[in-house]
């Protein structure tokens, strides 16, 4: 698939390019009956990691080919896990013509003889644009971005700001961009930052997203006590550097502005090693909390996952406490491998945002940026957000600290009331969502986070209610079931081996879905308990369904009883397109759950065409039963939307039966919502034919044709 995004402008009533959802999630590389114990990849040294990576980028133009990619692309290896029988997942990003490829990155799985067992893309299959001539300059983009910026106001390029020709992949489509920065007036106050990606040629704002992943609005104020810290030993006394996690440093930020946080800034030396005094009037404390936060951080990646550091290679990141003046927020910036963290204000009593979970949250997207590198916008956004929540709380379990037990509320210290926000119940807040819906990849990140937060809490501890930490949690489902959870450290170790193995930049909640039942398929078996419980979790997140209990009994098969013998054939199956591609057979990826347009209903629904160029696809289903009695019909949803004009047909849309063309739409028939539409199959009452919805496009201009809940009756 080509050029769609030409659509854009066409229709943005319609189309909400607000994340690429189209991902391929297949089998996993290996299933293992019994399970290796953790998240089952080998420890590696910052050596040999940096070898697996070299000869990743060896093999990555034989990869590159096998994988069907394109003469004008390239792999670049970005990282390597190992399992524990030698098997290698390897992380690649793509260049075209020797321009980025933002949602072009995949995972190839080998298995330990190195041959290539599966792969997961965010962009499936070969990259092509018309032309990588933008008609745009790089001035025109960057004006364009300061009006199309949603995240902050009165958006204007700084010296910080830049725009960078891309190639932008989103669902089907790709298309030439660019990558512009901007930098208002927002949630991380009045130099907050944020990308916005326009298209080259037409103009058009294809997406846009904060730049800073931060807790938004909020305080961290938990003095964690009295507590063992790694310092360095200088000169003149002792330094806040960890020798031990990587030379990670804290720096007093000497209220630098967020945009450079090392502008003013100091690193924290003393002639006594002993640091703070539990408050705030000494500008230690806070660096203390970040110290130890950033600590527990390193020891629980390193310790239950074998990881070293944020991007796995040993090196250490630096904090900057101190951030800016009355800052009530925290966040991490892969730019700078930083996380910076604010003094808070009067809204949360000038709280210091250092909490333990909420530094666990910052360092956490660092390792999402340093493996799947989820997109900060839409669905992908909020699985970003719920991947720190997740760990940031896993971090604060296995901390055990008195000071702050192990819980399931994120930012409970924070001076903003009970909690920031609630894994057992993210509706708690008025505004987080618990369960999914089609709205999912339009609310903010950080309360479609709510859906990866509750299913992650339903995994890991079950329904009903408990206290955990003190603390009052019910982890009621959004479909009424009843089930005990796995644990929070097996939940947690398919979190990271989905997130490490099988997610891309571009995973929507349903791929997530995917990729966790991969990843319990390779830790503990695919008919195991674990697997089961991860699915029927996110069932109760209203994410799929359950998949069949494996300790249930199936019932005997009842002995048929003899029937008169009938036509073959049988009826048209998964007409709504719920179950994914069964029962069709597609030319191209043209069934998907992208949130790119929206269904008819349910979340599924064929798109096809929005190539604009010379362009065929076919979607069909045999051995189809039309109905012997009555006035039998096709009914189908159809939505037309296109950059075409005037009535004459450019591209159009047919309805074949056996062969025989029944009804044809086009380019002329756009529409801006779902029309019904309905074809007489009296023709053929009693028959078992074969239906096919075929699409041409000619070479100029893209049309999309949207079908859903096609039936016969």
């Amino acid at each position: 698939m080509n050029r769609k995004t030409a659509l854009a402008a066409a229709v943005a009533a319609t189309l909400t390019l607000s994340t690429a959802a189209v991902a391929s999630a297949q089998s996993p590389a290996k299933v293992n009956g019994s399970g290796p114990a953790g998240n089952g990849f080998q420890s590696m040294s910052a050596d040999s990691r940096q070898a697996a990576v070299a000869t990743a980028d060896r093999e990555a133009a034989d990869t590159a080919k096998a994988l069907g990619l394109g003469s004008d692309e390239r792999l670049v290896a970005k990282d390597v896990l190992v399992d524990t029988d030698g098997a290698r997942h390897v992380r690649y990003n793509r260049t075209y013509r020797g321009l980025p490829v933002i949602g072009g990155d995949l995972v190839v799985h080998r298995a330990k003889d190195g041959r290539i067992a599966s792969s997961t893309f965010a962009h499936e299959g070969a990259i092509s644009v018309a032309t990588t001539s933008p008609r745009l300059t790089a001035q025109d983009a960057a004006a364009t971005a300061q009006r199309g910026a949603r995240h902050i106001k009165s958006a204007q390029t700084t010296g910080q700001d830049s725009s960078q020709l891309v190639i932008w992949a989103s669902g089907k489509f790709t298309t030439l961009a660019y990558r512009s920065t901007v930098t208002g007036e927002g949630d991380a106050g009045p130099a907050s930052r944020e990308a916005v990606v326009v298209d080259a040629v037409s103009g058009a704002v294809l997406d846009t997203w904060e730049i800073h992943q931060e807790v938004s609005g909020t305080g961290n104020g938990v003095l964690v006590g009295q507590v063992a810290l790694e310092t360095t030993q200088a000169s003149s006394g002792y330094q806040l550097t960890d020798p031990t996690r990587g030379s990670t440093t804290v720096y007093d930020a000497y209220a630098s502005p967020q945009t450079n946080p090392s502008q003013n800034a100091k690193l924290f030396t003393k002639s006594t090693n002993t640091w703070g005094n539990g408050a705030t009037t000494s500008r230690e404390s806070a660096a203390v909390d970040a110290a130890y936060g950033l600590a527990m951080t390193w020891d629980y990646f390193k310790n239950t996952f074998n990881r070293s550091g944020i991007r796995n290679d040993g090196r250490g990141a630096r904090a900057y406490v101190h951030v800016d003046n009355n800052l009530q927020n925290a966040f991490y910036d892969d730019t700078c491998f930083c996380m910076s963290f604010g003094d808070g204000n009067a809204q949360n009593s000038n709280i210091p945002l250092t909490e333990l979970d909420v530094t666990g949250h910052e360092m956490a997207h660092g390792v999402t940026a340093a493996t799947a590198n989820l997109n900060y916008s839409g669905e992908s956004g909020g699985l970003n957000e719920a991947t720190s929540d997740i760990f940031g709380t896993m971090v604060e379990f296995y901390s055990n600290n008195s000071t702050d037990p192990g819980d399931y509320y994120i930012g409970e210290k924070l001076g903003m009331g009970t909690s920031m926000r609630r894994m057992d119940n993210p509706a708690s807040d008025g505004k987080s969502l618990g369960c999914w819906t089609s709205q999912a990849s339009t609310v903010d990140v950080h309360y479609s986070s709510g859906i990866g937060n509750h299913f992650f809490y339903l995994a890991a501890e079950g329904t009903g209610a408990k206290t955990i930490g003190g603390k009052s949690h019910n982890g009621t489902p959004c479909n009424n079931d009843s089930f005990a959870g796995i644990g929070k450290d097996k939940a947690a170790a398919i979190w990271y081996r989905a997130l490490t193995t099988y997610m891309t930049s571009t995973t929507n909640y349903t791929q997530a879905r995917t990729a966790t039942l991969n990843a319990a398929a390779d830790l503990y078996g695919a008919n195991s308990q674990e697997r089961y419980i991860v699915s029927k979790a996110w069932a109760a997140v209203s994410v799929g369904t359950a998949l069949p209990d494996p300790g249930s009994t199936p019932a005997p098969t009842p002995t048929p009883t003899p029937t008169t013998p009938t036509t073959p054939g049988s009826a048209l199956a998964n007409g709504g397109f719920e179950q994914g591609v069964a029962g069709w057979t597609q030319s191209a990826n043209d069934i998907t759950n992208s949130t790119l347009a929206l269904p008819h209903g349910g979340s599924w629904y064929a798109w096809m065409l929005g190539a604009g160029q010379t362009h065929a696809e076919s979607l069909s289903q045999s051995n189809v039963k039309v109905p012997a009695t009555g006035s039998p019909k096709l009914t189908f949803w159809l939505q037309t939307t296109t950059q075409e004009s005037g009535p004459t047909a450019y591209d159009t849309l047919k309805v074949n039966v056996n062969g025989t063309t029944l009804a044809t739409y086009s380019n002329a028939n756009a529409s801006a919502s779902y029309v019904q539409k309905t074809v007489d199959l009296s023709a053929f009452r009693g028959q078992t034919v074969k239906l096919e919805f075929a699409g041409q496009e000619d070479a100029y201009l893209a049309t999309v044709f949207l079908l859903d809940d096609v039936s016969i009756g």
